[in-house]
């Protein structure tokens, strides 16, 4: 009664209002499981392949040959297959795809099978998401990592960081640690409406003003905490998604707010320097994923202090994650199910860097959907933090609520896993 016996993809909307796929797999009991699938928009240039049409409509942006490939060369391989044996399921639809990006039949449409096979398979048991994925073993909730101003690819500013996240610390469970992050999320508002800056808002759902430099958003962040009656450094600790790779040219960074462009060592300088006054705990991309040596020297020197996350570096790819786990090029991984296109090697990802010593953290995509699949993921492998965006935007306040909802299930009072960073 747990096999594979339909398969229904469709052309959805992501929460930039592009199209995106979405996919029903259904059981011959009747069960089904759905799964949509993100898009980013900086992109490491190791992830796995988006289809798009590239035609007229949607100006090139819709997945209609994604949609087909799922109804029918993925329907007519797996259909009748066994929905809990997931690894067969994924390297089928590898192999099927045949190429090393999974740009035949796209990751998007390959991703939106994998994920729904496994919310079947749940739904089939009457069990949760997150403890079909993990199995028995006792559960933590992660941190959350809330990006409340917004940058880079992320924003219509002249920021050129892409993140800048606050991470409420000393807390025992989840619902205290978003508590406080909602609290500094609306005193930030405010702060801004008397300062007369905009309180628009980017892709991920965090303020995205124009300011003087990265430096004066750090500040309006610090001020929030303070006047929310918190210590920076105590009760929350700063993060920033560098996103390096997007203002790297010519061996260089080109930060929009800095007079000449500067060296690895300078921006390594700059960067410390940053970390130092406010507090900041989290560097992600730091530098570019073409600058490995940068990467291997601000590790060893600050890679004790600071939690150094490889996005573009690593793209959720085992190869590259080994390889700088070889290199000591960073101390901890950020995941995403998208950027490698199936469920079992995406927990391949986060196994080899647990194993390894290696923090993870899952993460959403700028553009991303309803579905609440990362929260269970986080909750499932205890990678112990999850970035899915600010205290604003229904696509990244469902993941926050679904937290909330897995909390209520754990028979702990201390549900945080502890980082070894904060």
């Amino acid at each position: 009664m747990n096999f594979i016996k339909n398969i229904i993809a469709r052309q959805i909307f992501d929460s930039r209002g592009n199209p995106t796929i979405e996919t029903d797999v259904y059981l011959n009991n009747g069960v089904f499981g759905r799964a949509s699938v993100p898009s980013g928009a900086s992109k490491g240039k190791n992830e796995a392949f988006e289809l798009r049409d590239n035609k007229k409509s949607y100006h090139g942006k819709s997945i209609l040959k994604a949609v087909e490939n799922v109804n029918t060369i993925i329907f007519d391989t797996i259909s009748g297959y066994d929905v809990f044996d997931q690894e067969t399921i994924d390297q089928t639809l590898i192999d099927l795809d045949g190429t090393a990006n999974k740009k035949k039949l796209g990751a998007n449409a390959i991703l939106s099978v994998s994920l729904a096979c496994a919310e079947a398979a749940s739904k089939y048991l009457n069990i949760p998401l997150y403890k079909y994925l993990g199995g028995t073993k006792s559960f933590r909730m992660p941190t959350p990592m809330l990006n409340i101003i917004n940058g880079g690819a992320h924003a219509n500013n002249n920021l050129s960081f892409q993140e800048f996240m606050i991470i409420p610390v000393n807390c025992s469970t989840f619902t205290d640690a978003i508590r406080k992050a909602s609290e500094v999320f609306h005193t930030l508002k405010k702060i801004l409406e008397k300062k007369d800056i905009s309180t628009a808002v980017g892709d991920e759902g965090g303020f995205a003003p124009n300011l003087n430099n990265e430096e004066q958003a750090c500040l309006l962040i610090r001020e929030a905490i303070i006047k929310s009656n918190y210590k920076l450094g105590k009760d929350f600790y700063l993060a920033l998604d560098v996103a390096s790779t997007e203002f790297y040219k010519d061996k260089k960074y080109n930060l929009v707010s800095e007079k000449k462009p500067l060296s690895s060592d300078e921006f390594s300088k700059y960067l410390i320097k940053l970390c130092n006054k406010y507090s900041i705990i989290s560097l992600e991309d730091p530098f570019s994923e073409d600058d490995w040596k940068a990467w291997e020297k601000f590790n060893l020197n600050f890679g004790d202090k600071i939690q150094i996350v490889g996005d573009d570096i690593f793209t959720t790819n085992i190869k590259l994650i080994s390889k700088g786990i070889k290199r000591k090029t960073a101390n901890s991984v950020l995941i995403k199910v998208n950027q490698i296109g199936t469920l079992t090697e995406t927990l391949n990802a986060i196994e080899l860097a647990q194993r390894n010593g290696l923090e993870t953290v899952i993460s959403h995509r700028s553009g991303e959907t309803e579905n609440t699949f990362i929260s269970d993921l986080a909750v499932a492998t205890n990678s112990g933090q999850i970035k899915t965006g600010s205290m604003s935007r229904s696509d990244r306040i469902s993941k926050y609520n679904q937290l909330l909802r897995i909390e209520e299930n754990l028979d702990t009072k201390k549900t945080l896993k502890n980082n070894k960073f904060y």
